[in-house]
């Protein structure tokens, strides 16, 4: 079992933000929500809260972040468990610091970029958080 972290960050418009997997990485090229790994100990917040420093380079505050749902994914060689979080309050702009490719997109566009396995099944829960940017029900 490997948990991993994930955060949609929501810009004042209504987009979120998918980072591109960078060559070199297990499953590169493909578009996933920011986030990472926890390390021995740490809570799945201070885990996403570093991992958005070092990976996009802004600075979350632990309020700042709600938990909106889980993907549980089983690929071939482990289980991925993933809370995604959702942000909408930050300090700094997002800039890819490990050569991976950013891009806010209009939540009714997630589906056109290519993910992996476990990130394509959080986009309908986005999209309902959302839908008073998609066009839906308020």
């Amino acid at each position: 079992m490997v948990l991993v972290v994930a955060c949609a960050l929501i810009d004042p418009d209504g987009r979120v933000l998918l980072a591109q997997r960078p060559e070199g990485k297990a499953l590169a090229g493909l578009w996933e929500f920011p986030g990472g790994k926890l390390e021995a100990g740490e809570r799945p917040e201070d885990a996403l809260i570093r991992e958005l420093a070092e990976e996009i380079g802004i600075v979350v505050k632990p309020a700042c972040l709600a938990p909106l749902t889980f993907a549980s994914h089983a690929y071939d060689d482990f289980h991925l468990l993933m809370p995604l979080y959702v942000c909408r309050r930050w300090q700094g702009e997002a800039v890819g610091r490990e050569g991976q490719a950013l891009a806010w997109v209009r939540p009714q566009k997630l589906r056109d970029y290519p993910m992996p396995p476990a990130d394509g099944p959080l986009i309908p829960h986005l999209l309902d958080l959302l839908s008073p940017f998609t066009g839906g029900p308020v």
